[in-house]
């Protein structure tokens, strides 16, 4: 028995295109956030040829990477890597406003050098709009790979088809779950614990839209749930703390979750001890 498992074992090896290059993912992933942002960087360069010597370094890993997860043709990998690279000053501009939104929007924010260097809602965003570059070149693996290295690090799960706005502002961010077929306005803040998700996790909805959309300068509320695909969340809206949405709601809509919270206290015993320092 005991060999015969390891003849399906062996077959199963012998026949994969080997191992999922996860090492080097993470690896391009960081090098690519520290040349965009110097905070995450001890290196520094002495001249703008060196930027670029850099950048065709990083063009060439990504992709070796692309022919490590599966693409045959070098000629491919070379092209996509080339129309990932080009679009990096829209990325990197894209990746400013986000974290000027965060800067401008939270009172502990001492300034936007602060929010690049420590700020686990905007390194996930970061790695979101790198990988969605990529999702959206139809580079396969890869985007999820990148985004669940994000979501490892930061409790924050994006799914690199979401479509995601301008100025985008996680708070605090822990929990955060946003679903591939999601689609964000610009100004949007999210805070911890929120949900976008499905209504349905059925296999045949595959190739449907089964996450929500919020428009334009809403602000979602700590443990948030919004599901399903036709749901609408009006620009401007509020969503509060702990609602749960399966329907739309219109612009300018303030949606909240009442809770029955009793708070009782019983008198001190008698051999209570209360003291002072």
């Amino acid at each position: 028995m005991q060999e015969n498992f390891a003849d399906r074992l062996y077959a199963i090896h012998r026949t994969s295109n080997g191992g999922v290059p996860k090492a080097a993912s993470y690896h391009f992933c960081d090098r690519l956030l520290e040349l965009l942002f110097p905070q995450l960087s001890n290196h520094r360069f002495n001249s703008a040829h060196e930027v670029e010597v850099h950048l065709e370094v990083l063009r060439l890993e990504l992709t070796r990477i692309l022919l490590g997860i599966g693409l045959r043709s070098e000629q491919k990998a070379l092209h996509i890597a080339s129309a990932f690279m080009e679009q990096l000053p829209w990325i990197h501009d894209q990746l400013q406003q986000d974290a000027q939104s965060i800067t401008d929007g939270d009172p502990a924010a001492q300034n936007i050098n602060e929010v690049v260097s420590t700020y686990p809602g905007f390194w996930a965003v970061t790695v979101y709009r790198i990988a969605h570059a990529l999702y959206m070149l139809d580079v396969p693996l890869l985007p999820r790979l990148l985004t669940e290295y994000a979501h490892g690090r930061t409790g924050v799960e994006i799914h690199p088809g979401a479509q995601i706005g301008s100025h985008f502002c996680i708070d605090h961010g822990t929990g955060i779950v946003i679903g591939e077929t999601a689609v964000i306005g610009d100004h949007v803040k999210l805070y911890q614990g929120v949900t976008l998700g499905a209504l349905s996790v059925d296999k045949s909805m595959a190739n449907t839209k089964r996450h929500p959309t919020i428009e334009h300068d809403v602000v979602i509320y700590a443990g948030a749930t919004i599901l399903g695909g036709n749901t609408v969340i009006g620009a401007y809206s509020t969503i509060g703390g702990n609602v749960w949405l399966t329907e739309s709601v219109p612009a300018y809509s303030r949606v909240y979750h009442k809770a029955q919270i009793r708070v009782s206290r019983s008198a001190d015993p008698a051999d209570a001890l209360n003291f002072s320092i």
